[in-house]
């Protein structure tokens, strides 16, 4: 059976506080290890009205916490926003506390729209520069030790607070450049075919390309998937239509908070276009039948070391069901 990790993205339903959002995540992650879920990644987003997860390195804190087994990682941290220096020693201060557990899921996307992005900047009066490789490759010497002699912060590595733990590192991306950034500094890789589906030639440009950092390094590819499991497709259909409203009004500039499956349909079923605009998009939604299907499609696709499944739901007991049946879906039966 190929491992299966979640992504939590800390949706916040229609009347529900963002902090209550929170600590569905929390629950969900306890449920989620009880399945035997491999890993539990937290999402970065920012001022939103429908996601709460706006820092990672907090929630998994909690989340670890509140677990024993799991790993627990981000998915990920949008590493513009921050100095290098300062996510390393978060991660290394979380690995200190929960040892051979903790995974650092790096992107570089905004995690919002380009106004909240500036917002994020300390210094205001230009967009920030796009300096991802430089970062990444700073963060790996921190968390290596292995900035060389003569580098200005060679120094801090020897000072992170979690030593001798460190952090898993992962690259996110789902584009030929942030294949590169995995594959040249010999990273493991998620592929979001959530958000750009069908980039079967983007895992074999990482495999192509891959250069081990260490001995007997070998590329690890993790693929993304938008999953919603229920008891029939009709139910699991209706069950993601809040996804679909909510993206759809993010097209339109426009944050709302995730509404009910029925508020969801009726506003779908005036707006014909709208489905239009998500027809490219991977969804697998349907019975354990169908989304077992819809997953081998995936692995047959990408031949991925491990599946990541997400969704944003209502429903936080309709979230725990789906990942409960899809894990059910995906256990082969015992001869």
């Amino acid at each position: 059976m190929i491992p299966l990790s979640v992504l939590d993205q800390t949706p916040i339903p229609e009347g529900v506080t963002p902090a209550q959002a929170l600590a569905n995540s929390i629950d969900l992650a306890r449920h989620c290890e009880a399945l035997g879920y491999q890993r539990f990644w937290l999402a970065e987003h920012h001022a939103s009205q429908a996601l709460a997860g706006s820092a990672p390195e907090i929630l998994i804190g909690a989340v670890a916490n509140a677990t024993s087994r799991i790993r627990v990682g981000s998915g990920g941290v949008m590493l513009p926003h921050y100095s290098a220096l300062k996510v390393a020693e978060q991660f290394s201060l979380l690995s200190g506390l929960h040892p051979g557990r903790i995974d650092l899921g790096l992107g570089r996307a905004p995690g919002s729209d380009q106004r909240t992005a500036v917002a994020l900047q300390q210094d205001r009066r230009q967009y920030a520069p796009n300096q991802f490789p430089q970062q990444l490759a700073e963060l790996i010497g921190y968390l290596e030790d292995s900035l060389p002699d003569d580098h200005p912060f060679h120094a801090y590595a020897a000072t992170l607070p979690g030593r001798p733990n460190v952090p898993e590192p992962w690259v996110l991306g789902s584009s030929p450049d942030s294949v590169a950034f995995a594959a040249d500094l010999g990273l493991p890789y998620c592929l979001a075919d959530f958000i750009a589906p069908q980039l079967g030639e983007l895992a074999e440009q990482y495999r192509d390309r891959f250069i081990p950092r260490h001995p007997g390094d070998k590329p690890r590819l993790m693929v993304a998937v938008w999953t919603v499991c229920a008891e029939t497709d009709e139910a699991a259909l209706r069950l993601a239509a809040p996804a679909r409203m909510m993206f759809a009004h993010l097209l339109m500039g426009k944050s709302i908070s995730v509404p009910p499956p029925d508020v969801a349909l009726a506003w779908l079923a005036d707006r014909p276009d709208v489905a239009k605009a998500f027809a490219s998009r991977r969804v697998v939604a349907g019975s354990p039948a169908t989304v077992r299907a819809g997953l081998e499609q995936v692995i047959k696709e990408y031949a991925p070391d491990e599946l990541m499944l997400v969704n944003i739901l209502h429903g936080h007991e309709d979230r725990k069901r789906s990942y409960t049946l899809a894990m059910d879906a995906m256990t082969p039966v015992a001869a």
